[in-house]
């Protein structure tokens, strides 16, 4: 059953790092079932109803695993109806389900922080004439 867990979480993760919408969907739902199995499975082995004075305690399931299972049910049902809205909308709006990089954020990750620990100088990490540019029309953009 490690092996199977194993399988399940690695090709849920590997589902889940696709830029395909229905991909990540499709990892959610794996990685969903493979919680399922983990929680039953640390439920151990099944035992009986906890009817009072006909079962000795140590025999009684506890229903703790059975309840987080129900629970991890709902949020995987919860994100698969999210999803598969996303997908819809992308695919109507754009015609297909793939996730675009954001030109801003790439823009901020190429620039170098104030402050950086990088070997140089002051004046090589300070924001040049270009770096102001931007930051002039960012405000122009907002207002």
């Amino acid at each position: 059953m490690a092996l199977v867990l194993a399988v399940l979480y690695s090709v849920g993760f590997y589902l889940l790092m696709q830029r395909s919408l229905m991909r990540v969907l499709m990892g959610i739902v794996v990685l969903g079932h493979g919680a399922n199995l983990l929680l039953q499975l640390a439920g151990g082995p099944p035992g009986r109803a906890p009817i009072m004075d006909a079962v000795l305690p140590e025999e009684i399931t506890d229903p703790l695993p059975q309840a987080l299972a129900l629970t991890a049910i709902v949020i995987t049902f919860a994100l698969t109806t999210y999803l598969l809205a996303l997908g819809y909308r992308s695919w109507v709006l754009v015609g297909h389900d793939e996730v675009q990089d954001d030109v801003e954020d790439r823009r901020i990750a190429a620039r170098t922080p104030d402050g950086a620990m990088e070997e140089g100088t002051a004046e090589e990490t300070d924001a040049g004439p270009e770096d102001t540019a931007d930051s002039h029309e960012l405000e122009e953009a907002r207002r």
